[in-house]
């Protein structure tokens, strides 16, 4: 005669396409980084670029770096961990995100073809990350 467990069946709840897209996003920064920063130099040498907006330009994209190390350690550590908190604050985090990039897509000084066509990739990975990040919050809940 089989005894039922007494205890919790744990279930995975940690989302995959999650765990691949943060990790796909990731190296696709740093390919955003260094090709928006050598443009942003490309567009000083080129075309006469104001010095005052050089300095914003180039706050506002190590800014953008700075806040995506946190954004991504918070996103894989609650999504591993199957915790609310974390990824909430990764959430939150996109949001600035999205707006710093937002910034670099339409108030830059000069936006050439390939700055929108790397914001918009970027955009829309954000975007699908955001949404998985919700459904995840949601299972994690429930």
């Amino acid at each position: 005669m089989a005894v039922p467990s007494r205890g919790r069946t744990s279930e995975i709840l940690s989302s995959l396409p999650l765990h691949i897209l943060l990790y796909v996003n990731g190296v696709y920064y740093i390919f955003y980084f260094l090709a928006t920063l050598a443009m942003i130099i490309y567009k000083s040498q080129v075309f006469s670029y104001p010095d005052d907006f050089l300095a914003p330009d180039l706050a506002v994209l190590f800014l953008m770096a700075i806040l995506e190390v946190p954004r991504l350690y918070l996103g894989f550590k609650g999504n591993l961990t199957e915790a609310e908190a974390p990824l909430g604050l990764s959430l939150g985090l996109t949001v600035g995100s999205v707006l710093l990039c937002v910034y670099l897509l339409l108030w830059q000084s000069y936006v050439l073809w390939a700055d929108v066509l790397l914001n918009a990739v970027l955009l829309a990975a954000y975007g699908l990350e955001s949404g998985l990040k919700v459904t995840a919050i949601a299972a994690f809940v429930s």
